[in-house]
């Protein structure tokens, strides 16, 4: 490997959450030293998820198909759908394991200064997809994940807002979020406790 080489792999690596300068040349010359156990398999799984997964058409949760698994499992509730910021977000509610029923991924909050409006979060979408959940469905809940910030409270509002008028019931997380937390940092006993205790919107 070129100097040239290294310099961009620690390069690279030190742009991940959670990676500085140091800890970027710490693992990058710990992939060196297991090339065969560490870096080829980690090359080959980079490759695969790049190339192969996608947002889903429904709910934009990663997948390798066309739908992910959670809006192909029948047995998940139709009638309840859960608005998240992100995928993590989505991750880290079924890994708590307190919630069966559909997701939808915003992928991020509404932000003018980083150029996140209703156009790049899907905003569109979603409303055609809860009108034709409401559609089919007589009593629907539709609860706003969003973030406890100020990015994530702007977000529900906006969306509850568009989604006014539809035959839907809105409700927000509760008790055990902390303003300013984010879902993807909470443990899993917090967030059964938001869900148990979401409040209507409006």
């Amino acid at each position: 490997m070129s100097d040239d080489s290294l310099q961009n792999l620690i390069k690279r690596l030190g742009k991940l959450p959670g990676l500085g300068p140091r800890s970027a040349q710490r693992a990058a010359l710990a992939l060196i030293k297991n090339k065969e156990r560490d870096m080829l398999p980690l090359a080959r799984a980079l490759y695969d998820v790049a190339h192969y997964y996608k947002p889903c058409v429904q709910c934009n949760n990663l997948t390798e198909l066309d739908k992910c698994l959670i809006c192909n499992d029948p047995r998940r509730d139709e009638n309840r759908l859960c608005v998240v910021e992100d995928v993590s977000d989505l991750w880290a509610m079924e890994r708590a394991g307190v919630f069966q029923g559909k997701y939808f991924v915003l992928g991020g909050n509404l932000n003018i200064m980083d150029g996140r409006g209703p156009t790049e979060l899907g905003i569109e979408k979603l409303v055609s997809y809860v009108t034709s959940i409401s559609a089919l469905h007589n009593a629907c809940e539709i609860i706003l994940a969003t973030s406890a910030t100020v990015e994530g409270q702007t977000t529900a509002h906006y969306i509850a807002e568009r989604l006014e008028g539809l035959s839907v019931t809105l409700s927000r997380l509760a008790h055990g979020v902390p303003v300013g937390g984010e879902l993807n940092y909470l443990d899993d006993g917090t967030l059964a406790l938001a869900m148990k205790a979401r409040t209507p919107v409006g």
